[in-house]
């Protein structure tokens, strides 16, 4: 069959091949285009959804409370130079990491815990960044670095069971576990909790903004302190890399708690570069037996060794020996 363009003949074949190499060369320039469909929040939900809580000294300021609509309907874009290369208006910055709005007082207080070692490149940039970018979003935050300090394989889940106590016991009611190398790129991202967990990161540019799978939950998520509680925390079994998410996420399930996202418009992450960590090899059996953990591995359960607090100018941080 011939299809007649202009004053040249073309094979229906012809067409279709050249239709479809124009479609996959749309995908590689614009792949945000094609994010993955997956059930999130409206802006209407997302306003219902978001849990006003904060700590005991956000209480005592008597301001008017801060509004967030106008942040979620124009949705910024937030990655550019000038708020990656130097911290802007450091003095506004508390010691340990820690900032409130002065005009208004904030509806949430997030604890952000970050596990953490022999990553100073990404650090660097994601303390730069991230400060730019909260300070933005009129929220009481505090950065948590919480670095192993012994050799053994990396254990993510139970640096993030340490940072949730150390969270704990400035009364943050809001924890987000991220990784030092995922930083969202539009200011939409609100770095608060909402009612159920909620799943942060789930248009990254390494899946080319698409949800791999609909029980991912991992890379950057927010939980409310007595939800985390509530499950047992995470697994401490899980030494290097892979599982720990999983397991989380299968925890939530078995107490019937079902996780939320924003729309991929309001979660878009970049990651930034890194050298692979050692995957670990018995990640799979783990999971399988999982279930059977979940009451007797996790808070619970946790033993570490706190070596030193440190209060910096731009983070607290903890060494701990796991």
């Amino acid at each position: 069959m011939y299809i007649r363009i202009y004053q040249r003949k073309y094979h229906l074949v012809e067409i279709t091949t050249k239709f479809t190499c124009a479609l996959a060369l749309i995908y590689i320039c614009l792949p945000h285009r094609f994010a993955s469909h997956y059930n999130y929040l409206s802006l209407k939900q997302i306003e219902n959804a978001l849990v006003p809580q904060v700590t005991h000294n956000i209480t005592l300021q008597h301001l008017e409370e801060c509004s967030y609509g106008d942040i979620l309907m124009e949705n910024r874009y937030m990655y550019g130079a000038q708020y990656r290369e130097e911290i802007l208006r450091s003095e506004e910055i508390l010691a340990g990491g820690e900032y409130y709005p002065e005009k208004c007082r904030a509806r949430f207080s997030t604890a952000i815990i970050v596990p953490y070692r022999q990553r100073e490149e990404q650090l660097h940039s994601f303390l730069i960044y991230m400060h730019n970018y909260l300070r933005h979003q009129r929220i009481h935050y505090r950065i948590f670095l919480v670095e192993q300090y012994d050799q053994k394989p990396f254990n993510r889940a139970k640096l993030f069971n340490i940072g949730s106590n150390i969270a704990a016991e400035y009364g943050f009611p809001c924890l987000i576990f991220s990784d030092v190398d995922l930083l969202p790129l539009n200011l939409g991202s609100l770095y608060a909790c909402t009612q159920l967990p909620r799943h942060m990161c789930s248009a990254l540019d390494m899946w080319r903004f698409n949800l791999p799978y609909s029980g991912l939950f991992g890379g950057v998520v927010s939980i409310r302190t007595e939800q985390f509680r509530a499950v047992n925390g995470m697994s401490n079994l899980y030494e290097g890399w892979g599982g720990e998410d999983d397991d989380f996420y299968e925890r939530l399930q078995a107490r019937n708690i079902d996780i939320c996202r924003f729309s991929p418009a309001l979660s878009e992450f970049t990651m930034l570069r890194h050298k692979a960590e050692e995957k670990n090899e018995n990640r799979v059996a783990l999971l399988r037996a999982g279930v059977l953990r979940h009451k007797m591995d996790g808070l619970n359960s946790l033993m570490y060794d706190e070596k030193e607090r440190r209060i910096h100018s731009l983070f607290t941080h903890i060494l701990a020996e796991t």
